[in-house]
Formats: structure tokens, C-alpha cells, sequence
């Protein structure tokens, strides 16, 4: 049809054959598009949402501006699931220089920073409101399970000192605006230590902090698009400030401060995940990001090495809240930076997709429930001390920290197996007890 029309085009004349079937093929275009309502024909392609609340779900997403079509970011995937499984690691070894080889809290808030950003191209009260669906019901769940225990152990309100407080602190339970309220010692049934509460309920600080950033993601996306320079230093600024002047006060151990400092020692990663998603650092010339983020990272470390601690002991630094941001925002730039965005896993990874996705789907879960698992495990390994050949031959086994993580991840696989639906439910889709992604034989799979 396009020959002819051209052919009659060319010779100028509206009367020709060709221009004839030319006008009846386009009028009779123009009637069949009538016929569709007008509301259809402007309806855009519903946009899948992104996932749970650390950053992931086992459907499609949407990658960075920098990727031609839509897809999981199998890049993403991968640093999600390796933030994890060292979150793991370092609450069972403890080692000081994991946080160093990989931070794991900032690369996380980066990862949902740059999810959260891509879906503010929706409504942002709508996008807030399924944010607070995917990261509530995983909690009370939690939740729930941690109030009965600790009630059971003989928590109560007069535990507290303050009877009315107490009752009204529960409601950071249903929404984590600060930390819910706990019992710093109980008597563990006989079988764990007496601080197991206070052990299990420490990865909440990091759904106080993710609340926080969501709420006020809106205004951080906007200020960003304005001012991006100024967006991304203020959340450096305002730790290096809080700590620096003002870590002496009586109130900083109060909840205001521990929730604005945690803002503000991770603000800047998760503004740079918003950076990523909306294309900024692709603007940047190629050798700035290599050029400046190691330079930041060495201002995190010599601030670490001057602090004054036990020179015996070596200096955590997730206990300093100025070296943490730096490290951690100069690490992230780099990962972003490099950000290969896969939307297929490359060969030697393939073997891992299972595993990674699995992760990725239940990440939250994951998350809440993995401290228990580790705290679980002791009152499981305690009983084979008095196994006499066991205590005779094993008792390097039985002591080492490698031995306890052998024993908590069968638990933590069980603990997410349990609750792991929950995710399911609050993101509106039919529960899954295992939703673990297969490979098809005979051929490479992206999902």
C-alpha cells in the first residue's frame, strides 16, 4: 500500500486509483479507531509495581533509565541477595571489616531508594500507601510472634516502670515511626540468654529507618531534580553535624535523635539509588564517580582510625555513624557506577538464579526473621555438650560460631518457609509457600 500511495503522491494527482484506495483505506482506519472509546485508547499500559520493602519482588520490574525495555535487574538482584546473606554473617561472626568489604544497609537503602523513585512516576499518596501494605502485615506477623513469646517470659507493663507508656509505645508495633518497645532481659525460658528479646528485635531499626525514607521520598525526588548536588550532600552534612557537635548532649539517645540519625547516616545512599533510577549519574562524566567516591571512602576510613576506643579491640564501624556514611556512600557510587544491568544472568551465575530469586522474593522475611534463627540455634547446640563422645571428640565443633550458622540456616529456610506467605498477601497475590524460580532446560533464563 505504501508504493501506490507514494507512486500517486509523486504524480501530483488526488484523482488517481492509488490515491482513491489511499482515502478509503485511511477513512476506513480512522472508523475502526472510533469504535474504540476514547478512555481505552488513552489508558497506559499498567506499570507493575516494584517489590516489598527491601528493595525487591519475584515479578517484573522495571531497571534504571539506563536499560532499554523493562525487566528485572538481575544486577540489583544479586547485590540485594549478597547484602542479606552478609547481614547474616556479621550478626553471627561479628567480624569488624565485613561492614567494610560490603555495606551492607547502604547498598539495601540504595537499592530501594532507586525502586521507590521509579514508581513515584505513579501517584505519590498511592505509591506510599503500597509501600506501607508490602512492609506492615511481614511486621505484625513478626511482631505478634515477639510480643506473645516476651509475654510469656513475664514481659508486662510494670517490666517498664510505666504502665501508660507502655501501652501506648505498643503502637510502634503496628507502625514503626521509632523503635517498638521491647524487654532488655527476661529469663529465657531456661534455654537462651537473658538479652535474647533485645538480640531479636535489632533488625527493626532498619524498617524505622525505610518508613522514614518513604515518607519523605516525595520531596527528596523533588529536591533532587532541582538541586542534585545539594540533595545528595545535605543527608552527609546533616550526620557529620549531628555527630560532631552535637554526640555529647543528653538527648541524643532519645528517639527523635536515633531516628534522625540513622536518616541521615543512610539518607545519602538512598538519594543516590533515587540518582540511578532517574538517570543523573549517566550525566556525569565517566571518571568522576571512579575519581571522587574512593576519595570519600578514605575520608570514612581515617575518621574510623582516629576515634578513640581500646586499642585492643578492633573499631567496628557501624559504630560510628560519620565513617559509616561516608564508607558507605562512596561504596554505593561505585556500584552504581559500574551497574551492568543485566536482564539475563550471566553463565557462572545461572546455577544461582534459584537461590537469588528466593532471596529476593522473600526478602523481608528473610530479614526479620533470620536474628531468631541465630538465637534459636544455641539452645539446639547446647544438649550435645553432654553427649560424653561428643563432648570428648567435638568440642572444637561445638564452640565454633561456623558450627551455630550451620545450624541456623536450616532454621532460617523453616522460619521463612512459616511466614514467608505473608509478603504474598500484602502484595496481592495468591500465598506461595516457595517461590522458588526453576530454570527450564534447554535454555537461558532471565526470571
Amino acid at each position: 500500500m505504501t508504493a501506490p500511495l507514494d507512486l500517486g503522491r509523486a504524480r501530483g494527482n488526488r484523482n488517481t486509483p492509488y490515491a482513491r484506495d489511499a482515502r478509503d483505506t485511511r477513512d476506513t482506519r480512522d472508523t475502526m479507531q472510533l469504535r474504540v472509546p476514547a478512555a481505552l485508547r488513552a489508558r497506559p499500559e499498567r506499570e507493575p509495581e516494584p517489590g516489598p520493602e527491601l528493595g525487591s519482588e519475584h515479578e517484573p520490574e522495571a531497571a534504571p533509565s539506563s536499560r532499554s525495555k523493562g525487566g528485572r535487574d538481575r544486577y540489583l538482584d544479586l547485590l540485594r541477595a549478597l547484602a542479606l546473606a552478609r547481614v547474616v554473617l556479621y550478626h553471627n561472626f561479628g567480624w569488624f571489616w565485613l561492614p567494610l568489604v560490603f555495606p551492607s544497609m547502604g547498598v539495601m537503602f540504595a537499592l530501594a531508594g532507586s525502586l521507590m523513585a521509579r514508581s513515584l512516576s505513579r501517584p505519590a499518596l498511592g505509591v506510599i500507601r503500597g509501600r506501607l501494605r508490602r512492609l506492615l502485615p511481614p511486621m505484625w506477623l513478626f511482631g505478634a510472634a515477639m510480643i506473645a513469646l516476651q509475654i510469656v517470659a513475664g514481659w508486662g507493663p510494670q517490666s517498664d516502670g510505666h504502665p501508660t507508656w507502655w501501652w501506648s509505645k505498643l503502637a510502634f508495633w503496628l507502625l514503626p515511626l521509632s523503635t517498638p518497645p521491647y524487654a532488655d532481659e527476661l529469663s529465657g525460658f531456661g534455654l537462651v540468654e537473658p538479652t535474647w528479646a533485645a538480640q531479636i528485635i535489632v533488625p527493626l531499626w532498619y524498617l524505622r529507618a525505610y518508613l522514614w525514607y518513604v515518607l519523605f521520598s516525595p520531596l527528596l525526588l523533588r529536591a533532587l531534580r532541582r538541586f542534585p548536588v545539594v540533595t545528595l550532600s545535605a543527608p552527609l552534612a546533616m550526620v557529620i553535624v549531628m555527630n560532631a557537635f552535637f554526640a555529647d548532649q543528653e538527648f541524643v539517645y532519645g528517639r527523635v535523635w536515633e531516628s534522625a540519625n540513622d536518616f541521615a547516616t543512610f539518607g545519602a545512599c538512598w538519594i543516590l539509588g533515587m540518582a540511578h533510577q532517574e538517570g543523573l549519574l549517566k550525566k556525569i562524566p565517566q571518571y568522576v564517580l571512579p575519581s571522587v567516591a574512593p576519595l570519600i571512602m578514605v575520608a570514612g576510613f581515617w575518621y574510623l582510625q582516629t576515634r578513640p576506643v581500646d586499642p585492643t579491640v578492633a573499631t567496628d564501624i557501624e559504630s560510628w555513624p560519620i565513617a559509616q556514611a561516608l564508607w558507605s556512600f562512596g561504596f554505593v557510587a561505585i556500584l552504581l557506577h559500574v551497574s551492568p544491568s543485566w536482564d539475563r544472568w550471566p553463565r557462572p551465575l545461572e546455577r544461582w538464579n534459584g537461590l537469588i530469586s528466593l532471596l529476593n522474593a522473600r526478602a523481608v522475611s528473610f530479614y526479620l526473621w533470620h536474628q531468631v534463627a541465630l538465637v534459636a540455634a544455641i539452645p539446639l547446640i547446647d544438649p550435645l555438650w553432654s553427649v560424653p563422645f561428643v563432648y570428648a571428640h567435638f568440642q572444637w565443633l561445638l564452640s565454633s560460631q561456623w558450627f551455630t550458622l550451620l545450624v541456623a540456616i536450616p532454621l532460617v529456610g523453616l522460619l521463612v518457609l512459616t511466614f514467608g506467605w505473608v509478603e504474598d498477601v500484602a502484595a496481592k497475590r495468591s500465598p506461595r509457600l516457595l517461590p522458588y524460580a526453576r530454570r527450564q532446560r534447554g535454555r537461558r533464563r532471565a526470571d
